[in-house]
């Protein structure tokens, strides 16, 4: 029991931990009382006069970094770009380790390497993309201009997921297709069971045999099947109408990569397919849909902003309503303002999470062996040192002095591997 409270030699500073629970008690109460974890973060490092925090979430030993140059030391060094193979971990990809996102190693190299390749074969990041955006974009237009009030993620989030559902399946969702809204509730409601950190069921996985509901054991389960048979469902209508040197999307990429194998062992399996795609929807349409939100938000909490950025709009698109990937390097105001906003508030304030391979030293202290490491996005974005006033939103930050855009680096959506 002493030996569970006993903090590793060297390791980085942070509050005493309890037998069996670690800090989860102190790091749930921290984040309810200051508005989120990320904040519970900035706050333990202050206290413990660290850029570098350790903790103990159940059984589990975590570091938190919370400055720029050990945030870009983490992203570059190899003993920290794999990813936790744990409870949590596992319950997020449908028991298994299985994806792309939170895997590593020979599985993470092959599938990444395949996604990307195909991805850019059927479109993603070229002109096939842009104008499936350019048509979710008049479609969205369109449901503004019947008036009335709006709910902003309620007509982005299902714009963004249909581009990605139009790569991934070869066709998009009608605004009333059910199986539409089913998706984005149970992607929405799946990450609220989650946190960078795991929760209190990855920190302590015995509560899903004595409070299954209360810890979210049940939810999750039920979220899991939910979303696994609709994407199932998804593949086996691909199966039926497959065609042998067609590929209309990813997932018929993926079939065909399946079919010649003959029977060597492999990574591509149907298991792989639900994971993946689940990470393109999750990884792709959350992230981006909220990102645009913040955006639209600031706007109306800065309209002299929103006016200036408008006034360059105008100025280049002329007669024609809606702009394109040609416009971008002709309004740097309006890019300046769309970083600014990114770096202002945050769809991701805490990155990660990654795994120690190996023991290994940041910033003189000593990280054990698999370690989970979390980074303190937020922390960085908003630094005084560097950024002056960071609490001010202040878009001519990422431009110079003749109004040219000057982008500084921000770590938006993770960096690395």
């Amino acid at each position: 029991l002493l030996n569970s409270c006993r903090r590793p030699t060297n390791f980085p500073p942070g509050p005493n931990w309890l037998p069996f629970v670690g800090n989860t008690p102190l790091l749930k109460k921290l984040s309810r009382k200051l508005g989120g974890q990320h904040n519970a973060f900035s706050y333990l490092a202050k206290k413990y006069n660290s850029d570098v925090v350790g903790l103990k979430l159940g059984s589990q030993l975590f570091v938190v970094v919370n400055s720029e140059s050990l945030i870009k030391q983490v992203f570059s060094r190899s003993e920290f770009q794999a990813r936790p193979d744990n409870f949590f971990i596992r319950l997020r990809s449908m028991g298994q380790r299985k994806g792309i996102t939170m895997t590593d190693g020979p599985l993470w190299q092959e599938q990444r390497s395949f996604a990307l390749h195909h991805l850019r074969d059927l479109g993603f990041g070229k002109l096939v993309m842009e104008d499936l955006i350019l048509e979710e974009l008049k479609n969205m237009l369109a449901k503004l201009g019947a008036g009335g009030e709006v709910v902003w993620n309620q007509i982005l989030a299902p714009s963004v997921l249909n581009v990605l559902w139009t790569l991934a399946t070869g066709s998009a969702f009608q605004s009333d297709d059910v199986r539409l809204t089913s998706l984005l509730r149970l992607m929405e409601q799946r990450s609220r069971a989650f946190d960078m950190a795991g929760g209190v069921l990855s920190q302590l996985p015995w509560l899903r045999h004595v409070a299954p509901d209360f810890s979210g054991f049940t939810l999750i389960q039920n979220l899991n099947n939910q979303l696994s048979q609709l994407l199932q469902d998804t593949i086996d209508e691909h199966k039926k109408t497959l065609q042998e040197g067609v590929d209309r999307d990813y997932i018929d990429v993926f079939l065909h990569q399946m079919s010649v194998t003959n029977g060597e062992p492999t990574t591509f399996t149907e298991d792989q397919l639900i994971m993946v795609c689940l990470d393109f929807f999750i990884a792709g349409s959350q992230t981006t849909s909220n990102t645009l939100n913040f955006a639209l938000t600031n706007m109306i909490l800065h309209p002299d902003i929103c006016k200036k950025a408008q006034i360059e709009i105008d100025h280049v698109l002329g007669s024609r309503k809606i702009s394109s990937m040609a416009d971008k390097n002709r309004l740097p105001y309006t890019e300046a303002v769309l970083l600014e906003s990114q770096r202002f508030q945050h769809v991701v304030p805490i990155s990660g999470p990654r795994r120690v391979v190996g023991n290994t030293k940041l910033d003189d202290f000593h990280i054990p062996e698999g370690t989970t490491v979390l980074i303190n996005v937020r922390d960085v974005h908003h630094n005084t040192e560097k950024w002056g006033d960071p609490e001010i939103f202040r878009p001519e930050r990422f431009l110079d002095s003749s109004g040219k855009f000057c982008p500084q680096e921000l770590y938006l959506f993770s960096c690395g591997k």
